[in-house]
């Protein structure tokens, strides 16, 4: 037995309800979870398999929470690459939450802009991304969870993507959409780098996600992403990038995507017949 589908026997005896909907929290943006009644709550040390989340702001915390009724599993923190994490360990989550039954993956997180009319606070929609990072999560043995071969060729869910838009629309949130290029960290780009990234048709660039969304993919989750631009990239400024200043635009940025979520949610688990 793969040690992730343990993992996900082991949390289902612990979840008082069944999750069909789970969120990934980026920088600035743990406190979402923390707005919603909770069910249950357990750090990642305590979880088989999961790693030690040592990025700045992530919490390293699974919790379920209530939204509208639905069991959502939020994520407070992710593992990144460049914290020397195996690339298997880094998605472990998406794997144990897809053995989990989890249908539908809410990703987001922060990135820095590469388009002059993409300011700090834009709430960015990914369309696409670019694989940048050097490597891909399914390289290996194939599991038998997915497709040798997964097709790339939408992998943000459209059929979510028009729901979340409309949500936005209602509520009068502006959102933007993008392309969004993945790279390792944990350096800064350089200007060439930026300017390379723009002329390839990326929007903005982080530091993670991607290996996240190929692994959802594989494993047949529906997905969704949201990133916060969260600072200019050095393209237009040479000033240091101030991580407080980061994380504060996260969280402001952060309540407006709340909004969409809570709203979301609900209706995804009707379109989809998510058990409530």
């Amino acid at each position: 037995m793969n040690s992730y589908i343990e993992t996900a026997v082991w949390l289902k005896s612990k979840l008082p309800r069944k999750p069909q909907i789970a969120i990934i929290l980026g920088t600035g943006l743990n406190n979402m979870a923390e707005s919603f009644p909770l069910l249950y709550s357990i750090p990642y040390n305590q979880i088989p398999g999961f790693v030690k989340s040592t990025a700045p702001t992530h919490k390293g915390n699974l919790l379920l929470c209530e939204v509208g009724g639905i069991p959502v599993l939020f994520l407070q923190g992710r593992f990144h690459y460049y914290e020397g994490y195996a690339m298997a360990e880094v998605v472990f989550p998406v794997r144990v939450l897809a053995s989990l039954g989890i249908k539908v993956l809410l990703v987001t997180n922060a990135s820095g802009s590469l388009r002059k009319d993409y300011s700090p606070g834009t709430i960015v929609q990914l369309q696409d991304h670019i694989n940048f990072m050097g490597t891909n999560p399914l390289i290996g043995i194939n599991d038998d969870i997915g497709e040798r071969f997964p097709s790339l060729n939408q992998p943000y869910d459209p059929e979510l993507c028009s729901m979340a838009d409309k949500v936005a629309l209602e509520l009068e949130i502006e959102t933007a959409k993008g392309v969004y290029i993945a790279v390792t960290g944990p350096s800064m780009e350089t200007k060439a780098e930026c300017s390379t990234f723009a002329l390839w048709g990326a929007d903005i660039v982080g530091m993670s996600t991607v290996p996240e969304v190929i692994t959802a993919i594989h494993c047949g989750l529906r997905v969704l992403a949201y990133s916060i631009v969260t600072n200019y990239s050095n393209l237009f400024h040479n000033l240091a990038h101030s991580q407080e200043e980061i994380q504060a635009v996260a969280s402001v940025a952060g309540e407006k995507l709340q909004k969409i979520i809570a709203e979301l949610i609900p209706r995804l688990a009707r379109t989809f017949s998510l058990t409530p």
